[in-house]
């Protein structure tokens, strides 16, 4: 299965300008901005000095004539900026958006003035004129987002940083939108802690597409082991992970999986996948399906085991805000006294991304119910010291709602033996989040991703979804 290519960003531009004030401005505001933009790689959509005065907005009119541009890149916008070089007309830039019909983030600029260039020539009162457009697209109900700074010029470095944060909020509000699961098989019997309310998702957008695992099993019996699929499969296994002292056998049966889940994927066009696993396709199928999980992972196709459709749904969100793989998490040990730090764990389909080193084996806890020989397909070895982001994405089917909570922390190369895919975590007031998990009834999964990016996951989800989210800030 290919992985999904990365999409070149398109925002809506929209240039406020306030004729009393320096609209001369607007003109060099408008340049500016569409500099920047451009610089970092985005497509821009904006009016244009033919279409109105200096490709801005003041009127209704002009504001109307935005609004019909940007409906014909409906499908196609990300996210808009609204860039205040001046003060701005508030109305125009509320009308604008209302108008266009459009569902996504917004992030309003304001460019600051210069204490020598205060006179009516070249004052901008932009400092002024953001409060007054977040009031009027506060009344309108259209929700946006502020740079760092109330007042930043657009070639600062601090709108470089805020900008590339707007972009990860876009990708995550449109990664979530319209996305679908691949459900494969079952939830675990044992694992009450991955239900989830399928119709709460599709309420938000969201689709789970469901596989009984026989009609995957009976796709690989149907398959033969010179199938081009299968060989294909094969060899990208061997490429991905040393599978030194791993049966023949168990390399089959794992390209045979990994391609028949691959072709349904396809078939049924999902963008993720979470995947029963305990006990059943080690006792009837004999191996273990990390390896094929961890590939899709790797591959930025978050992929989660135990069928934890929720869980996922927070790899993904991680995964989009990120450009990187995410995996799923226990939330397994403490790590001796230290109460900020704790060891999370999983048996593994940890990405590869996550790794220092990485090798197959066999899976150590299933193997003492089922046999070494039917577990083979774990991917073992200590997650790298690095940054991360965590996100645990829940549906409380009793209110009706999706509500998470999301974090920044480290992975530390702290001394650690055990088996499986595991490392030290140190999070700042780790003891006040567990106690939220607890008190909140959260699962004991979280997702994981080596971004610190848990600020774009939290404003995606809380301001442009309407998720409830607990942000647990350093």
């Amino acid at each position: 299965m290919a992985t999904p290519e990365k999409k070149t960003p398109k925002l809506g531009l929209i240039v406020g300008n306030r004729g009393f004030f320096p609209d001369h401005l607007a003109a060099e505001g408008r340049a500016d901005m569409l500099r920047v933009l451009q610089a970092a790689g985005v497509e821009v959509v904006a009016l244009t000095p033919e279409d109105s005065k200096f490709g801005a907005i003041e009127t209704f009119a002009e504001a109307r004539r935005c609004a019909d541009l940007f409906k014909q890149h409906k499908d196609t916008i990300d996210g808009v900026i609204v860039t205040l070089p001046n003060f701005g007309d508030e109305r125009a830039i509320a009308d604008a958006m209302r108008l266009s019909g459009l569902n996504v983030p917004v992030l309003i600029q304001a460019t600051p003035d210069t204490p020598g260039k205060m006179l009516i020539s070249d004052r901008r009162d932009s400092f002024c004129g953001k409060m007054s457009a977040c009031n009027n697209l506060m009344q309108y109900r259209i929700p946006y987002s502020l740079t760092t700074l109330h007042t930043e010029s657009p070639d600062s470095p601090e709108f470089t940083k805020d900008l590339q944060w707007f972009l990860g909020v876009t990708r995550v509000v449109r990664g979530l939108r319209g996305l679908r699961i691949g459900a494969i098989g079952a939830r675990p019997q044992a694992f009450n802690t991955v239900r989830y309310s399928e119709k709460l998702l599709e309420n938000n957008g969201i689709s789970v597409i469901t596989i009984d695992l026989s009609e995957i099993l009976g796709r690989i019996e149907r398959m033969k082991d010179d199938d081009p699929a299968a060989v294909g499969k094969l060899n990208a296994i061997k490429a991905y992970v040393s599978t030194n002292d791993v049966p023949a056998s168990s390399l089959m049966k794992m390209a045979k999986l990994g391609a028949v889940v691959d072709g349904w994927m396809s078939e049924t066009e999902t963008a993720i996948s979470a995947v029963q696993c305990w006990t059943s396709l080690e006792e009837y199928f004999g191996v273990v399906p990390c390896t094929v999980m961890s590939m899709m992972s790797n591959d930025l196709m978050s992929s989660a085991c135990e069928v934890d459709i929720a869980g996922v749904v927070g790899m993904h969100a991680l995964r989009m805000a990120s450009e990187t793989p995410s995996a799923l998490l226990d939330w397994n040990n403490n790590y001796g006294e230290d109460p900020n730090k704790a060891v999370c764990f999983h048996c593994s389909n940890l990405p590869k991304h996550f790794f220092q080193d990485v090798r197959m084996d066999f899976q150590e806890i299933i193997a003492g119910t089922v046999g070494k020989f039917n577990t083979f397909g774990t991917c073992v070895g200590r997650v790298k010291a690095a940054p991360m982001s965590y996100a645990r994405i829940s549906t409380d089917d009793s209110a009706g709602r999706i509500r998470g909570y999301v974090g920044d922390g480290r992975f530390t190369d702290d001394t650690l033996e055990t088996f499986g895919g595991a490392g030290v975590v140190e999070i700042p007031r780790l003891q006040d989040l567990l106690r939220y998990i607890c008190e909140k009834g959260f699962e004991h999964h979280t997702a994981a991703n080596l971004a610190p990016v848990s600020n774009i996951v939290y404003e995606a989800t809380t301001k442009y979804l309407g998720w409830e989210m607990y942000w647990h800030k350093q």
